[in-house]
């Protein structure tokens, strides 16, 4: 049986950080169209400069772009790719499960 965690002295949390991690998430609601920034703004009860700084450092980390046309904000397809890799290890793994099922599960004479 775990022992129950101690609480933190310090609280890492920084809610600069939280919010653009809640706004990569929300962003993956469209990653065709993207999202324009006073969705975003609304979506994070913040303000739209707050939301200007939060997308810029999102463009600059290559997670985000903004789509020309509509000046909208969508996914770049980085952490998407990421998703498909998850996909591809889960999938490599069922494989070496199911070749040890079958290892063990061979009738020998």
């Amino acid at each position: 049986m775990s022992e129950p965690k101690t609480p933190r002295k310090t609280d890492y949390t920084n809610d600069a950080q939280q919010r653009i991690i809640k706004v990569i998430l929300v962003l993956f609601n469209d990653v065709v169209d993207g999202l324009s920034p006073s969705v975003l703004a609304r979506e994070m009860n913040c303000s739209a400069p707050v939301m200007t700084r939060d997308i810029n450092n999102l463009l600059t980390a290559g997670i985000a772009e903004k789509v020309e046309k509509t000046d909208r904000v969508r996914l770049t397809a980085r952490l998407p790719q990421q998703a498909i890799k998850v996909w591809q290890a889960i999938d490599n793994a069922e494989r070496r499960l199911q070749e040890s099922k079958n290892r063990f599960t061979r009738v020998t004479n």
